[in-house]
């Protein structure tokens, strides 16, 4: 019953089709060569307010949700119900580009890249040093991060882009219980309120170690988290309140069924599977160490997954990178089980234990 009432639904939205958004994720630029190389990742989507309303009524009854936390829900479910668009070729451009060059994604070939069955798109452009230094001086941004639009028919999106220098010092930092509250040793249950119905809260003392660091590093946010939660946490992190350092991020691609109530029942699978979130981290870690062969790495991550042993993985690939190695432990491993952060640094935290959420005291 409930597909057939989405079906319908879509249908009507359909005949009243706005233009379709395209999600720019935040990217970087390395050097290869004599050239600038860009990976990016872009998705292409189309709103579904009535369905986004009515998936969240759903879940307001299930799990007895308060009107605040029905409106947060609302918020941050947006990008799991929005309608993927396949099969679309997305064209973008820099702003201000004063040759109005027309950019789109292609693959190692130089063949021209669509989106595939979930809206996504992954590829790269290359710009030559000059055509950089151009685009630079042109836009002359503040904080470093060059804008594109996209410029296809029917399509509305904008996002950034940081060219990051072949030598200095990068952080690949962990978000969930690292920088931001989750309590994913609690359980689902727990990941699933602090997710979803509850205020996010950063981790304390983080924020002001990550400026400690210095103007000239640059942040990875490498997440077990599902990509269509980036708008929701970059838009937390680094906000004024919050303010951590603007960076890119690499998270988990998932295809669930969110219209379905037994995914909402259960998103262990999301954040909770930690063979899938190791396999995750050390593929989009070690592309990053391979994008950048002459810069150091501070690798921060926290106890309650497997981030000690994904850095120990990538210390033993890429020993010369790595400089520092820091753990916010908050499961107290540092006693009942030092082993696992041999050679770390040790951040202390609040254990987090199982069924128990500090947010209810």
């Amino acid at each position: 019953m409930l597909m057939l009432i989405i079906t319908g639904i879509s249908f009507f939205e359909n005949l009243f089709r706005n233009n379709e958004q395209v999600m720019f994720y935040h990217s970087y630029a390395y050097q290869d060569g004599e050239e600038w190389v860009i990976p990016m990742r872009l998705y292409v989507y189309e709103y579904r307010p009535s369905i986004q309303r009515l998936v969240t009524s759903l879940i307001r009854r299930s799990w007895d949700l308060s009107d605040e936390e029905a409106a947060r829900v609302n918020m941050r479910i947006q990008d799991f119900v929005v309608d993927s668009e396949s099969r679309e070729t997305v064209l973008f451009s820099f702003e201000n580009d004063p040759q109005n060059e027309i950019f789109v994604l292609t693959d190692e070939y130089g063949e021209v890249l669509r989106t595939d069955l979930n809206g996504v798109v992954k590829g790269e452009i290359r710009l030559s040093e000059d055509r950089m230094e151009e685009i630079t001086a042109v836009q002359n941004p503040e904080n470093g991060w060059l804008k594109v639009r996209a410029v296809s028919p029917d399509h509305t999106g904008e996002g950034y882009i940081k060219p990051v220098s072949p030598y200095g010092t990068s952080v690949i930092s962990d978000v969930d219980d690292t920088v931001k509250i989750t309590e994913i040793p609690a359980g689902a249950g727990i990941v699933v309120r602090n997710t979803f119905f509850k205020e996010f809260s950063p981790s304390t003392g983080m924020a002001e170690m990550y400026h400690n660091f210095g103007d000239d590093v640059f942040f990875h946010y490498v997440s077990g988290s599902p990509w269509q939660l980036f708008r929701t946490l970059s838009g937390f992190l680094f906000g004024d309140d919050v303010d951590f350092p603007k960076g890119t991020f690499h998270m988990k691609s998932v295809t669930k069924n969110f219209l379905s109530l037994n995914t909402w029942r259960d998103l262990s699978d999301l954040v909770l599977n930690e063979d899938v979130t190791l396999d995750q981290k050390v593929r989009q870690i070690t592309e990053i160490f391979e994008h950048f062969p002459h810069r150091d790495f501070i690798l921060i991550g926290d106890s309650g997954e497997a981030d000690p042993e994904v850095f120990n993985l990538i210390q033993h690939t890429f020993p010369d990178q790595v400089k520092e190695i820091y753990i916010r432990d908050v499961v107290n491993a540092r006693e009942l089980t030092p082993e696992r952060l041999q050679g770390m640094q040790v951040i202390p935290a609040p254990t987090i234990e199982r069924g128990v959420s500090q947010f209810d005291h």
